[in-house]
């Protein structure tokens, strides 16, 4: 299982208001050509969403279905892959008051399922999922990635 982290500063904006922008998922391919088309279904009764994801990796198409689990008191979200071309995908995004704006901090992990291959393909992967976050927050709200940690981790 590889695991990420990112750590943005969003300078001159409230935690609930980087969080209301990260939220909203359906536009995201407005700052990443990689996302191909995120569509966010009607909430759940619990007021989590559905969400269908199409990136771009390698020269191809990734796929997933997503479980969104909001929490606008704490300003968290967590997701995990329903169904799709990952073998595991889950994570979380959060925000907190820092020197007068938010930090944001990703968390995801992920296995693709592909052992024989998971050597070369897992950094690749990596490197998307961070390189696709950074410009999203970018976009989003004028975040500056701080600190960026990755670690493979068998298990």
């Amino acid at each position: 299982m590889r695991h990420v982290a990112l750590h943005a500063l969003a300078d001159g904006l409230a935690p609930a208001e980087v969080y209301r922008r990260i939220s909203d998922f359906g536009r995201y391919p407005e700052y990443s050509d990689t996302f191909r088309e995120v569509r966010v279904e009607p909430p759940q009764p619990d007021g989590s969403t559905v969400s269908d994801w199409t990136v771009e990796f390698r020269g191809g198409l990734m796929r997933w279905r997503e479980r969104d689990t909001y929490s606008p008191q704490t300003h968290t979200i967590t997701f995990e892959q329903l169904s799709g071309d990952f073998q595991t995908f889950e994570g979380g995004w959060r925000c907190e008051a820092r020197d007068g704006g938010t930090l944001i901090v990703f968390t995801a992990s992920f296995d693709l399922g592909i052992p024989s291959l998971a050597e070369i393909l897992d950094p690749v992967a990596e490197s998307t999922v961070r390189t696709n976050i950074a410009r999203i927050l970018k976009g989003l709200v004028d975040a500056e990635v701080i600190d960026e940690c990755a670690a493979a981790a068998r298990g």
